[in-house]
């Protein structure tokens, strides 16, 4: 055994959680050393890579599931809200990271999309109104306008008004700003200047074990996932960015803050296509409703994409099951996180969730013709050939203790942090990446109490509005609005 790594900081996982949080300690304190580890062999491997996710700049500006009917007809847009301010901190962030050098390739990353929500029959479109209505006075949300006109669906989104039987009516809430992210990019660039600023990465390294000292750091045992060999690092301070792998590696600490935690697995499909015929015809993110049991993260939508200079068309998600916590992760993984603890909640959610269960089990069910016949909802055209279909990435939805059903499955996203703050980890996986930031602030808040006062000055330069509530502020939303939109080249819509 190799002889004891010491370093100041832990970040175990180099997706977007680990490298949002390493380039921010590097610009608070550039003196610390930090290390990360990656069981894999590079950067957003996982959730983070652009087939594992949406590439969604999740705004609340699309995603009808945070925008519910109450009882009496009105909509709650206060979710929406909640992430579009956590948006507007992202987009700070990375403004701030362009303008200082650590962001390099903005287009490698980023581009303007617009996104639209999508809604049929007189029920859905009589919704959608009332939705308008209830965002219009938010100044987060007041360029948002209602399409019901057929005439300007087809103009904006011919694709899907192509063969379409307008007699049923449709109609769309657009949102011009909204965005299309490369996470995988984004994280291979943090990390990048991380490394250029002197941060240690281990790829091809897996944790094995945690373990508290008397000094109150934490000892790593990590293993070569190659050869075997394993080496011994303490940190003073680890946070676990690790997917969904972060539950069992909580649980391996035995911090007492884990206890009652589980964790549901959820899979995605999708159909994608790269026809230049049919990425130039839909040029947007279109959200639909949710189907029946489907959880709030299985709303349909139709997304154009970004990879690797390329554009494509994405289609789902279709649902997928497996009890893998990572999507190269083992079988093992759901088994070997149960504990007492933890079996009451998930017992809880197993009978209060059948409906969930139900759906899951459909879509399993489904093969290509059932795939093709749910894309034609929103692409009436679409033609078997020209789609193929992709495995997504692992979301480990987060079961938690509940008093009435002794458990309550949670799709958020969770920070469970030690009570000296010494550990820290994230849960959960919707919004996710596009609120990584104030994710990240949150953590240094709880974990550097002591400390977070002084980091105060330098914060408010990386953002600006922190400690500000943008939909109460119009003024400096539209200032920020204006910086932001310029330095990240998103003034004009794709």
């Amino acid at each position: 055994m190799a002889a004891l790594t010491r370093t100041d900081v832990v970040l175990v996982g180099a997706g977007i959680m680990s490298a949002t949080l390493g380039a921010i300690l590097r610009r608070l304190e550039p003196d610390w050393s930090i290390t990360v580890i990656e069981r894999l062999d590079g950067v957003g491997g996982e959730s983070s890579g652009p087939w594992n996710n949406a590439g969604t700049g999740h705004a609340g500006l699309c995603e009808l599931n945070y925008t519910p009917a109450r009882p009496d007809g009105t909509v709650d847009i206060s979710k929406a809200v909640s992430v579009n301010e956590q948006f507007q901190i992202t987009r700070q962030f990375w403004a701030y990271a362009v303008e200082n050098g650590i962001l390099t390739d903005v287009r490698g990353f980023l581009h303007p999309v617009p996104h639209a929500s999508f809604v049929r029959g007189a029920d859905g479109v009589d919704y959608l109104r009332r939705r308008r209505e209830a965002l219009a006075h938010n100044p987060l949300f007041a360029a948002t306008e209602l399409i019901e006109d057929s005439d300007e669906f087809a103009r904006r989104l011919p694709l899907m008004a192509a063969r379409r039987d307008f007699a049923e009516p449709v109609a769309l809430n657009w949102a011009a700003d909204g965005t299309d992210v490369d996470f995988g990019a984004l994280s291979r660039q943090l990390i990048g200047y991380c490394v250029r600023t002197g941060v240690g990465v281990w790829f091809g390294h897996e944790v094995q074990s945690l373990s508290r000292q008397s000094d109150g750091s934490w000892t790593l045992t990590v293993a070569n996932r190659r050869t075997g060999a394993k080496r011994k690092l303490n940190g003073k301070f680890v946070f676990v960015g690790a997917g969904g792998d972060a539950l069992p590696l909580l649980q391996k600490a035995g911090i007492a803050e884990i206890r009652g935690f589980a964790g549901f697995p959820i899979g995605g499909r999708f159909l994608r296509a790269a026809k230049p015929v049919l990425t130039g015809g839909h040029r947007a993110k279109v959200y639909g409703r949710p189907a029946p049991g489907a959880p709030p993260l299985g709303a349909l939508h139709l997304d154009l994409r970004f990879v690797n200079g390329k554009s494509w068309l994405v289609f789902g998600p279709y649902a997928g099951w497996s009890p893998k916590f990572l999507k190269h992760g083992h079988f093992s993984d759901l088994p070997r996180s149960l504990r007492l603890h933890n079996l009451v909640p998930v017992l809880g959610v197993g009978v209060t969730e059948l409906t969930l269960l139900n759906y899951l089990i459909g879509q399993l069910r489904l093969g290509a013709p059932a795939r093709i016949a749910t894309l034609r909802e929103f692409v009436p055209s679409a033609v078997h050939a020209d789609w193929e279909l992709t495995v997504a990435g692992q979301r480990v939805q987060v079961i938690r203790r509940a008093k009435r059903s002794g458990g309550l499955l949670d799709f958020g996203t969770t920070i469970v942090a030690d009570a000296d703050g010494s550990i820290a980890g994230l849960l959960g996986g919707s919004p996710g990446a596009s609120t990584a930031v104030s994710a990240m602030l949150d953590v240094l808040q709880r974990c550097f109490g002591a400390r977070y006062q002084s980091w105060l000055p330098k914060l408010k330069e990386i953002v600006p509005s922190l400690g500000a509530r943008l939909s109460d502020e119009p003024a400096l939303f539209d200032e920020l609005r204006s910086w932001t939109g310029k330095t990240l080249q998103l003034d004009a819509a794709a």
